[in-house]
């Protein structure tokens, strides 16, 4: 899990800045690598120090990961009415198992807030995995696990001030460049490349599960997006399905997005990288039709 540590040194940004090949290092180390080599560490291009520029928004992460990570919460792990609260009751979405709810912290100050909270699932890996995945610019930030019940996962994670792209696109009228949707399709592979490297199949690629943080619909820098919900299917690694009587976002499939192989035989050996590439070109899709059900003549996803 690499995502908040400089390539060449290995250990946690303190400083970090990216160079002309896209890639962020730690200042000083790759200022001694470029006086010595004058090329990038990774590409092996020609690369000079002139180009080395702030990564504030990896900085920003790691400061906030700091932030909450108190003494007692070595471990990420969070308590409900204790560390964080919900400021209502009743969840901001719920469907198929997943529910979303609003949530601040206790006796502290901390970054904008979400509870999401997973019926009939079970986490596979500790809560610091979950931590440092949130690292990468583009994957949502978990900040930890709440404690809960041994049926469901409860995620600590930071809120999306424009909410999911799906809504942007289809409800509020945001309408992008070709430009634009370069950029945000470019973010989204870039965090799928780091779920690969870390052995995670997403299993429901679609704008509904991609987060919007900044937007301009004209100049592409102005865009940050942030891939969520990876994992929550039966070929899942990051979580477990535990019987259940309901229908949960862990047992659904998302036909208008699975790739073939997963409609003929919906086992956890289908779910791969390759069905990724597949749900990926439909999310494309999705977004250049500004938000338009996929397969929308059919009028239900049994047809």
């Amino acid at each position: 899990m690499d995502s908040c540590k400089c390539p060449i040194t290995n250990e946690i940004f303190e400083d970090p800045v990216v160079g002309d090949d896209g890639h962020t290092y730690e200042r000083k180390a790759v200022t001694e690598w470029l006086t010595r080599n004058g090329t990038s560490p990774i590409t092996r291009q020609p690369m000079n120090i002139d180009s080395l520029k702030p990564n504030y928004t990896v900085k920003k992460m790691i400061e906030e990961l700091r932030s909450v990570s108190l003494p007692q919460q070595a471990q990420y792990r969070f308590e409900l009415d204790v560390d964080i609260g919900k400021t209502r009751a009743r969840p901001l979405f719920q469907g198929f198992g997943k529910s979303i709810y609003e949530v601040e912290w206790i006796n502290r100050k901390g970054p904008p807030i979400i509870l999401l909270k997973i019926d009939g699932a079970k986490a596979n890996r500790e809560a610091s995995f979950y931590v440092q995945l949130g690292c990468h610019p583009n994957i949502v930030r978990t900040f930890g696990l709440v404690q809960c019940n041994p049926g469901s996962v409860m995620l600590l994670q930071e809120c999306a001030p424009h909410g999911d792209l799906s809504e942007l696109l289809r409800e509020n009228g945001f309408k992008p460049t070709e430009r634009v949707l370069r950029k945000i399709f470019q973010q989204i592979c870039d965090a799928m490349i780091c779920l690969v490297d870390n052995g995670i199949t997403h299993g429901d690629l679609a704008c509904r599960n991609v987060l919007v943080f900044r937007l301009n619909p004209i100049e592409p820098k102005e865009n940050l997006v942030k891939l969520t919900d990876f994992g929550l299917t039966r070929g899942s690694t990051v979580y477990s399905t535990i019987d259940s009587p309901s229908m949960s976002t862990m047992t659904i499939i998302p036909v208008r997005y699975a790739a073939p192989e997963i409609l003929q035989n919906p086992d956890r050996i289908s779910y791969s990288e390759k069905s990724d590439v597949y749900s990926m070109g439909v999310l494309m899709w999705e977004a250049c039709s500004y938000g338009q059900l996929p397969y929308s003549s059919l009028h239900s996803d049994d047809d």
